[in-house]
């Protein structure tokens, strides 16, 4: 963000709707409108400290780093009053680490083990179950004859 807009609190207090919701976390006001269903924990918790400074409810919560990478990606600018770093240098950084966080979880390595562990898995029970079935089945029919 080369230039930095900067925003009273009387300002972004007037953008605290659902389709419009705006909040400031450590002097960056942030327009997460556009996050509030991706939000992990509900649009709710956004919308009830939208328009207001949500750093300490930010703080309290232990956001993940990924998590406060992301505030980049939402910052429109500045509050009155406050000097936040300057992101254009940590901007990338933080939002390749948001990613390499975000992503990790869905890394999934492949190796001959996990897949015939995945098909016992699968095929196991279906056995079981399968056996358990023709079990009833014959019982049933040789108590009926």
């Amino acid at each position: 963000m080369a230039e930095k807009k900067v925003f009273t609190l009387k300002q972004v207090a007037q953008h605290k709707s659902r389709k419009d919701c705006w909040l400031v976390i450590n002097g960056r006001v942030l327009n997460v409108t556009s996050f509030l269903e991706e939000h992990p924990g509900g649009e709710e918790v956004l919308l009830e400290l939208a328009g207001q400074d949500a750093s300490k409810a930010f703080a309290d919560i232990g956001h993940s780093k990924a998590a406060q990478g992301m505030l980049l990606k939402y910052q429109v600018g500045v509050l009155e009053g406050h000097t936040v770093q300057d992101q254009d240098a940590d901007k990338s950084a933080a939002l390749r680490d948001a990613k390499k966080d975000g992503m990790s979880a869905f890394i999934v390595k492949d190796g001959p083990t996990q897949k015939y562990a995945a098909l016992a898995e699968f095929v196991v029970p279906l056995l079981v179950a399968g056996s358990y079935f023709a079990y009833r089945y014959v019982t049933v029919v040789a108590s009926h004859a």
